[in-house]
């Protein structure tokens, strides 16, 4: 498929002393575009387009004070809440509860049944997403993933009420850096920079590593739950000023939060995944029928390619996943991790405590050649979603067509065997739609203080989003 290149450009600049700063960023969009039908097929060719947006803006120079955060718990603020009325009745006496919104150095520092009390509160427990447990972000702490030294300080807000009971927690690091996000905001730190000003460290809402939608203000469900939604919001804007943050990011929220959160003063971005999703599909080769013949000619012949190799899939659930397998896949994970980001985030200790702690919440993908295994592909299960994460191999084999088979194709078949209904497929990759994958839209939104910066990256993100588009495949 064609390119389809967007470049987005902010000026920023002082008016007495400083020149103009450029904030950069780019943005593709492949697309075929078709210039000819004839009986034998279409002719394509390929165009590329790019767009130039600038604004220019101005400032005082005066420069942020920035607030180390805290290692140890801390008081955000004292609210009140009250009882909502039911129409037609009145509250007898005082239907006020008091609560008190803080913020926690560690998840460790709330128990796993207050914390997955929230999570279950916020989606039920036919959609819990198993990346907002507590057992998969404990992990990312206790292994040394989302912790300080890699620059990701916990900094989790919690509502706990008059008694004790905990009302609504919030998952929030203080970010050095902009790594691990998938929301991609380098080009702003980079204007920041040049104007001599600090971008990082910023407060970031997300789970860490993990370009997955999912609720990101966790709250129990309770008649006041829209009313700590709010202070919890409100508490995170709060901070973001408190510590003279440059800015405050929800990245992957739902459609609903998105909405909900833009009234309070946040910018509003989007972005594109790629889900597979089961039309009540019996086996993988009714769902081949659903596709176009080049697409499902191209998926068989794809497949065969593994048979030919005398490759082995296997699908590991749960406890039948063993150390080895834990051990085999963290090189596995490493080695991609080198060819693709330099570094790994995760640790091989995280893999082990998560098919720990998760279980059957774990589907590992294997192939084996022989005796060996040769590549990998992990998947969490949760709710009636197939979450597919991180793929990889040996560093020394190369088989054809075994990355669409582990990590799509298997995929695409333990949801039709399990009855789930959607196959999230991680972030990028249009490849995903000559495969079954179609697109859909993700969410973020952004705080940010500085008033002329959120003017500039305001009119930056009003002429992005035109660019990202959901075609017609």
């Amino acid at each position: 498929m064609a390119a389809m290149g967007c470049v987005f450009r902010l000026c920023r600049c002082d008016s007495s002393s400083h020149p103009p700063v450029v904030l950069q960023s780019s943005w593709s969009r492949p697309r075929n575009i078709r210039t000819g039908i004839s009986a034998s097929g279409g002719k394509s060719r390929q165009r590329s387009f790019t767009f130039y947006v600038n604004a220019i803006f101005w400032r005082n120079g005066q420069r942020r004070q920035l607030v180390e955060p805290q290692e140890r718990d801390f008081l955000i603020s004292n609210e009140q809440i009250m009882e909502p009325t039911i129409e037609g009745t009145s509250n007898v006496g005082d239907a006020s509860r008091k609560i008190s919104i803080s913020v926690v150095p560690s998840i460790s520092q709330v128990s796993s049944e207050d914390w997955d009390a929230c999570a279950t509160g916020a989606t039920g427990h036919t959609k819990l997403n198993p990346f907002l447990t507590h057992a998969f972000l404990s992990s990312l702490e206790e292994t040394g993933c989302a912790v300080q030294e890699t620059g990701w300080l916990p900094q989790h807000i919690v509502a706990v009420d008059q008694d004790g009971t905990v009302l609504g927690v919030v998952p929030l690091y203080v970010k050095s850096h902009s790594y691990g996000e998938f929301v991609f905001d380098h080009s702003w730190a980079d204007a920041y920079y040049r104007f001599g000003s600090s971008y990082n460290p910023k407060l970031q809402c997300c789970v860490p590593f993990t370009p997955v939608t999912g609720q990101r203000i966790l709250v129990r469900d309770t008649c006041y739950k829209d009313q700590i939604f709010d202070k919890l919001l409100i508490a995170m804007k709060l901070l973001t000023d408190k510590f003279q943050m440059s800015s405050l990011h929800i990245t992957f929220p739902t459609k609903e939060e998105w909405e909900k959160v833009s009234q309070f003063g946040f910018l509003q971005r989007i972005g594109m995944q790629y889900h597979w999703k089961n039309r009540d599909y019996k086996s993988f080769d009714d769902f081949l029928m659903d596709l176009k013949q080049s697409k499902r000619k191209t998926i068989r012949q794809e497949r065969k390619k593994i048979l030919a190799q005398n490759l082995r899939m296997r699908r590991l659930r749960g406890y039948e996943i063993k150390a080895h397998h834990w051990d085999s896949f963290y090189r596995f994970y490493c080695n991609t991790a080198d060819n693709k980001w330099g570094r790994a985030y995760l640790t091989r200790e995280f893999f082990h405590m998560i098919g720990s702690k998760l279980g059957d919440h774990v589907l590992l993908v294997v192939a084996e050649d022989g005796e060996k295994l040769v590549a990998g592909a992990l998947n969490l299960i949760g709710g009636d979603s197939l979450f597919g994460r991180l793929w990889g191999c040996l560093s020394e084999a190369y088989y054809p067509n075994l990355h669409f088979e582990a990590c799509y194709y298997q995929a695409i078949e333990a949801a039709i065997e399990w009855n789930l209904s959607t196959v999230e497929a991680g972030a990028q990759g249009e490849h995903k739609v000559q495969r079954g994958y179609m697109p859909v839209t993700t969410y973020s939104c952004h705080y940010i203080p500085d008033k002329s910066f959120k003017h500039a990256i305001g009119d930056f993100l009003t002429r992005e989003t035109p660019q990202v588009h959901i075609f017609p495949y």
